[in-house]
């Protein structure tokens, strides 16, 4: 007997244990996928940690996707001021992807930045993050800068992306 797919939730409530389990995420799947060594899973506790300190939900949004009451995915918007937000912590579990999870998290928190008026959106990512990075085009964002970075054990291809609300 075939179990049915998991049902997938996009939630804006924090629950105990998501910003651990994010970090935990981003910890064993970026190295697992891509390498990423050093100091990163740290980084992102850190910078986690530092947001969620300042969250501010009249600017800030964080959504968690959420599958059989395990956390799959998360996006986060960041502002940086009252006209730009920033794309942070989109992640979608392998076992989640290709079901529309990733599009329904950068669509909503699309729509949280219109909702909050910022004029232009920003995020910072790498070209190996080629679902990501499709997702992003989708949604209009367009590159605005790309150069090579020694970061977290090797010399990537740092983007930056830019999207006008």
């Amino acid at each position: 007997m075939m179990s049915s797919p998991p049902q997938i939730q996009i939630r804006t409530q924090l629950a105990p244990g998501d910003l651990g389990y994010i970090i935990y995420l981003h910890g064993i799947l970026y190295p697992r996928e891509y390498g990423l060594g050093g100091t990163f899973e740290a980084d992102v506790a850190i910078r986690v940690g530092e947001f969620v300190k300042t969250f501010d939900p009249r600017k800030d949004y964080i959504a968690v996707a959420e599958a059989d009451g395990r956390v799959a995915g998360s996006i986060i918007v960041d502002s940086e001021s009252d006209e730009v937000a920033l794309i942070r912590w989109f992640l979608v579990h392998p076992d989640m992807r290709g079901r529309g999870v990733g599009r329904q998290l950068i669509n909503d928190a699309l729509a949280f930045c219109r909702e909050r008026g910022f004029r232009k959106v920003r995020l910072w990512t790498m070209n190996e993050f080629k679902a990501a990075v499709h997702l992003y085009k989708e949604a209009g964002f367009v590159c605005t800068h790309e150069a090579p970075r020694e970061i977290w054990g090797a010399t990537r291809t740092e983007q930056e992306y830019e999207l006008n609300l």
